[in-house]
């Protein structure tokens, strides 16, 4: 792909006739071809795309992430089974399931979006570096496990309040349906 940047005489070129009186066109051109040329520019872009992909996956690899899926794969099963005792025997299917769509193929390119849109790749390289300290490694370890739990507390908090949710909606409900 050509860019401006490549070639500072015909972009100079560019400009110049834009000063000098070429039409509004050859502003808009200059102006869209600079713009590219920015933009494009490692340097001001914070590196290219394909290191900064690498950089998350390399940090998703030392997580090991693509390990902890099936721990989280079990946590999920295990968890509807306990919402939905009535579906204990079909603990095969919801395993069989969770095993073909959450794996580490099927959610990899996904996540590595996911980090380098969080992240810059300058950040991803330290984090990396932090998660193969010691601390780290446990951290990674036990984090999926936390997370889930407090999800889990979240959801029964709010599954043991559920009256005063219906409550709240009948009353807001009441107020617009009598004048509001």
């Amino acid at each position: 792909m050509f860019l401006a940047a490549e070639n500072p005489k015909l972009f100079l070129e560019l400009g110049q006739r834009s000063r000098e009186g070429d039409g509004g066109m050859n502003m808009l051109l200059y102006g869209c071809l600079l713009t590219i040329a920015l933009v494009g520019h490692p340097a001001v872009s914070g590196g290219n795309e394909q290191s900064h992909r690498k950089a998350a996956e390399n940090l998703l690899i030392v997580m090991e992430v693509d390990k902890s899926l099936p721990q989280l794969r079990e946590q999920l099963v295990e968890s509807q089974l306990k919402q939905n005792p009535q579906l204990a025997s079909q603990r095969d299917i919801f395993q069989k399931f969770f095993t073909k769509y959450l794996n580490w193929e099927s959610v990899k390119e996904e996540t590595i979006t996911i980090y380098t849109q969080e992240f810059t790749e300058p950040e991803l390289k330290k984090l990396t570096e932090f998660y193969q300290t010691p601390v780290g490694k446990k951290a990674s370890e036990k984090m999926p496990k936390l997370v889930f739990v407090s999800g889990q507390i979240g959801l029964q908090k709010a599954q043991a309040n559920q009256a005063e949710l219906q409550q709240m909606i009948e009353e807001k409900a009441g107020k617009q349906g009598g004048g509001g």
